[in-house]
């Protein structure tokens, strides 16, 4: 069978595969959209669109790259997948019988008119966050399916091993199939409890390209980046949710220092330390501008709040001039919306730079009980640098000592390391 569609190629010489993979990551996520919502099944969409992009690298280097690459990729995986149905009857009818119950569901509205991205691209966001599936399970499928990451990397961002990952997908995948769960997007009666969990989940994979949780490198870049471009597909599909556009001006807010936190030395730098002149100031602006969308119409949500607090911090010239009592006041809503013992240690550092180290020493010790804080080492770091401030270097040190223990990457063990030498120089060390 010809794989070819008919449309005009472009000559293309020896960088044909560096184009297939620009194609690839652009077109991955609607091609597979697509080929699921056609034939119900998410194994098979996966399948044969690794198929096209084979075809796609075998063909393009030779014949160059057709002008519409992802009409080639589709008609070429369509194509595929009638041939795989029609050698395999019993699989040809189990989605015969997924098709049935889509159907059921309900007519498929049609693609916007203006040639903008399609509606299945937003169904399979919400099937890839079912509440059928466990929060992990939910984020391992996002990152695998539409951002495109391969079960290595998806393995990687889990701190597991490939193989417990491939088995974590496939796993997802089955429990997708045994609960029915629909491919289409939630009714407006649906929407509110269902669009939280898919918010969380692309966060999930921003925070982990932004702030790694092990290995060499504090930044996955690349993974941050894919989090903000389905943050962006999000946004363009659902543009009247105001949590959509304030979580994608939060990721942006705080993408656009990420040139800024790593030192010469190779450590960390904390935004006391930063380099603003390095910030993406184009980001910024694009990220105040969703502030403003999501905090306008109606109450705010806790994506909106925290956009409104990075926001503080990427307008003021340095952090002595942060307007620190609104950055507090943002915190007290947001522990209103969405309490939690992070949010709170958050908040008493904030509260330590509008009342002084001792006020907010005082709110962190007083969640020392707090089960989620234990082992985690941003508390220790806040503690640490608090009690350097007051000058009470014993028990800074001791705290740095315990969060060096915890630190994940290199990039933070190196900052840690170099608080600690200088909690513990002699006195007068540094003037000599």
């Amino acid at each position: 069978m010809d794989e070819r569609a008919s449309d005009a190629a472009t000559p293309v010489g020896p960088p044909a595969g560096a184009v297939v993979e620009a194609v690839f990551r652009e077109e991955r996520g609607r091609l597979l959209a697509a080929l699921v919502h056609r034939f119900g099944d998410l194994d098979l969409a996966e399948e044969v669109t690794s198929e096209a992009i084979e075809a796609a690298l075998r063909h393009w280097p030779v014949e160059g790259v057709p002008s519409k690459p992802g009409a080639w990729l589709m008609t070429t995986a369509r194509r595929r997948a009638v041939d795989r149905l029609r050698r395999d009857r019993a699989y040809a009818a189990r989605l015969a019988v997924l098709q049935v119950e889509a159907d059921r569901a309900g007519p498929v509205p049609p693609p916007e008119a203006d040639g903008g991205l399609p509606d299945e691209r937003l169904r399979l966001f919400f099937t890839c966050a079912h509440p059928a599936l466990s929060s992990g399970d939910r984020t391992a499928l996002t990152l695998r399916c539409l951002a495109g990451l391969s079960t290595p990397e998806v393995a990687r961002a889990f701190l597991v091993a490939p193989e417990a990952m491939a088995k974590r997908i496939v796993r997802a995948k089955k429990r997708i199939r045994e609960a029915r769960v629909p491919f289409r997007v939630p009714g407006a009666d649906e929407l509110p409890e269902r669009l939280p969990g898919v918010l969380q989940v692309v966060y999930s994979v921003f925070t982990e390209g932004y702030a790694a949780s092990s290995g060499a490198d504090l930044l996955r870049v690349g993974l941050a980046e894919e989090a903000v471009r389905l943050a962006r597909i999000l946004r363009r599909l659902l543009p009247a949710e105001r949590e959509v556009a304030g979580l994608l001006g939060l990721m942006l807010l705080v993408h656009a220092r990420r040139d800024a936190r790593i030192g010469p030395d190779g450590g960390a730098v904390l935004l006391d330390g930063q380099d603003r002149g390095r910030w993406d100031r184009a980001m910024i602006e694009e990220g105040r501008g969703l502030v403003v969308a999501a905090l306008t119409g109606g109450p705010p949500g806790p994506y909106g709040v925290q956009a409104a607090i990075a926001a503080l911090h990427d307008e003021a010239a340095d952090v002595a001039t942060t307007d620190w009592p609104q950055v507090v006041a943002l915190y007290d809503v947001l522990l209103a919306l969405a309490p939690s013992p992070v949010v709170a240690l958050n908040r008493a550092g904030a509260v330590a730079m509008r009342d002084g180290p001792e006020a907010g020493l005082a709110l962190i010790d007083g969640l020392a009980g707090e089960p989620l804080l234990r082992g985690y080492g941003p508390y220790a770091v806040a503690r640490a640098d608090l009690l350097h401030r007051l000058g009470r270097t014993p028990e800074a040190a001791a705290a740095y000592r315990e969060a060096l223990a915890l630190a994940g990457t290199d990039p933070e063990r190196a900052l840690l390391r170099r608080r600690l030498d200088e909690v513990e120089a002699p006195e007068g060390a540094a003037d000599t």
